[in-house]
């Protein structure tokens, strides 16, 4: 049974930082790339980040371009998401997600199979 648990999340300032990390079970975790995706409310779903199944290849939306740096431990089934100068409409519910989209990777949702339940990251002004 394949089971994805993020965690990391919190409350955090205007300009601070956090880490989010995202394990994968129940899977050849390097057979699949994986993705970071948030949902504000009342807001769809949309990707900030993707990795590629050895780490080779990433996509980030402009919006946080330069701020969240996505990595990946395969000898430990975890990815990372390090989330630098956030911003108040950062805030939302991160999730991670595995894709056997592979060689590449993709920040389109419909993509992926498999997803955790999240983690709520709140950023104050």
């Amino acid at each position: 049974q394949v089971q994805v648990v993020e965690s990391g999340g919190g409350l955090v300032q205007a300009g601070g930082s956090l880490r989010l990390s995202c394990i994968a079970t129940g899977l050849t975790f390097d057979a699949y790339s994986m993705g970071w995706f948030r949902q504000a409310p009342g807001k769809e779903r949309e990707g900030v980040g993707c990795i590629s199944q050895y780490g080779s290849i990433t996509h980030y939306p402009d919006s946080v371009k330069g701020r969240f740096t996505i990595s990946r431990d395969n000898a430990k089934n975890t990815m990372y998401l390090q989330m630098n100068s956030l911003k108040p409409e950062d805030t939302a519910m991160y999730y991670c997600a595995a894709s056997p989209l592979q060689f590449t990777c993709t920040l389109a949702r419909g993509r992926y199979d498999y997803w955790g339940q999240g983690t709520q990251v709140t950023v104050s002004s």
